[in-house]
């Protein structure tokens, strides 16, 4: 199974980075008993934070993207918490995300589903989710998203 999800990956054209350093004083991720708890990732891409708030100087696609790049560091979260065997992934439980937008920005949900949506095309059913899109006035060094994690592993 670990082989399709790699192999999915890369019909993606997605190759995931190194699980991203925590930027202070927490794991990345947790196992407790079958879940994997993988700590909020923010979004960032190789040329470094994605920033920017909704509705205000960036729009819902640059949202979608960003959320995306979050879904990319959870995935390789998960797969340095799994020893680098992805097979090993039941289900992703829940996905938590929060979205740096103005107090009328109401697309939060739109936005997430650029992570929700490439869960489900990496892990097909298996990345079926349980979800909350959240608005904040402010996320960490400016990003525009960042996105928790619960999955469940063998």
């Amino acid at each position: 199974m670990s082989d399709s999800h790699d192999k999915r990956l890369t019909e993606l054209g997605i190759t995931l980075p190194d699980a991203p350093s925590p930027a202070a004083n927490y794991v990345p991720w947790v196992i407790a008993g079958d879940l994997v708890f993988v700590s909020g990732q923010i979004s960032a891409d190789e040329s470094g934070f994605i920033c920017g708030k909704l509705g205000e100087d960036m729009d819902v696609e640059a949202g979608i993207a960003a959320a995306r790049n979050c879904a990319i560091s959870l995935i390789a979260q998960l797969r340095a918490a799994c020893g680098g065997d992805l097979s090993r992934l039941k289900r992703v439980v829940k996905l938590t995300g929060f979205v740096n937008s103005t107090p009328d920005f109401t697309d939060q949900p739109k936005v997430i589903n650029g992570a929700s949506d490439l869960m489900v095309e990496v892990f097909g059913e298996a990345g079926r989710h349980s979800r909350a899109a959240v608005s904040a006035a402010a996320l960490p060094f400016g990003v525009a998203v960042e996105i928790e994690a619960v999955f469940e592993i063998d």
